[in-house]
């Protein structure tokens, strides 16, 4: 006697017990067993090979789970714990998902293959640097270094967490900023949400892109960064890389936010090997900007 114990997926509490009639003799039959067992052993090698069969699954979570390399290519490695595994593993939202706007509207340009699963703030204040600001203040947050978060204001003040988790704050009075008193204290999400929102409002590529230490594309890892800083200006983060061992060559997935304030996404590269970018000397085209060489760069 079978026990209903599944309703819509979910345990239920009020297990009942059913009478189930037993099935017609035909079902019983040496004969039909025996059919059975041979449709099934049929059917097994065409179910391996759609296992062995790479392609992108609507049911990952994650760049590296979702994303296979194209052939001749192998996933360059990254350190547990590192940034470039934190961006590696983080959860994306159901393929097939539009990105969003700040306000909920779809964006008009979708120009994504996957979206990263984090809330928007419900004002306009997460754009291109202030994204790859907070998944960098997020993962040192995450990974016990909250010490080591501190970004530029436009005007060159450097604001270190730390000081927010004694209460200070900062006025702003035009382009003058300078520490006062009265905020809240602690290490504790409020407080690092507060903190996170006064950057995103405060800060951007043009803060952003002195901090960075610049790259030749041979230095290339996991977690860069290019950016071009001015108004506007633009970002988009190095989210994971493959190579050629055989040419040498090197692929990349890009992510970027953009102008209004929007999701955070995996852009496509519109090549063959899309959403993969091809690692080339010159410019790098992406769907929505073009930065000119000498534009990567990294954290310190």
């Amino acid at each position: 006697l079978p026990l209903q114990t599944m309703n819509n997926g979910r345990l239920r509490g009020d297990v009942t017990f059913e009478m189930v009639p037993p099935p017609p003799p035909i079902f019983q039959s040496p004969f039909f067993l025996c059919f059975l067992a041979y449709l099934t052993l049929c059917s097994l090698p065409c179910a391996l090979a759609a296992q062995a069969e790479p392609k992108t699954s609507a049911l990952a979570d994650s760049i590296e789970s979702r994303f296979a390399t194209p052939s001749g290519y192998t996933r360059v490695a990254a350190e547990p714990g590192s940034f470039g595994a934190y961006l590696r593993g983080f959860p994306l939202k159901p393929a097939g998902s539009p990105v969003l706007l700040f306000d909920g509207r779809i964006k008009q340009s979708q120009v994504h293959a996957a979206v990263f699963d984090f809330p928007l703030l419900k004002r306009a204040l997460i754009q291109c640097a202030d994204a790859v600001i907070k998944l960098r203040a997020e993962y040192l947050y995450a990974s016990g270094r909250a010490d080591a978060i501190a970004f530029n204001l436009t005007n060159g003040m450097k604001v270190p967490l730390t000081e927010f988790e004694k209460g200070l704050r900062v006025a702003v009075a035009g382009n003058k900023t300078s520490w006062v008193g009265g905020g809240k204290k602690g290490r504790n999400r409020a407080v690092f949400e507060e903190y996170l929102a006064f950057i995103y409002a405060y800060a951007g590529t043009a803060s952003l892109a002195p901090e960075l230490k610049a790259l030749s594309l041979s230095q290339i890892g996991i977690g860069d960064v290019f950016i071009v800083g001015g108004s506007p200006g633009h970002a988009v983060l190095v989210l994971d890389l493959a190579t050629n061992a055989r040419t040498g060559k090197k692929l990349m997935l890009l992510g970027q936010s953009y102008m209004p304030s929007q999701e955070f996404h995996l852009l496509k590269s519109g090549g063959p090997q899309s959403p993969w970018f091809s690692l080339e000397e010159g410019r790098l085209s992406t769907p929505e900007w073009v930065f000119p060489p000498n534009s990567l760069k990294r954290f310190q």
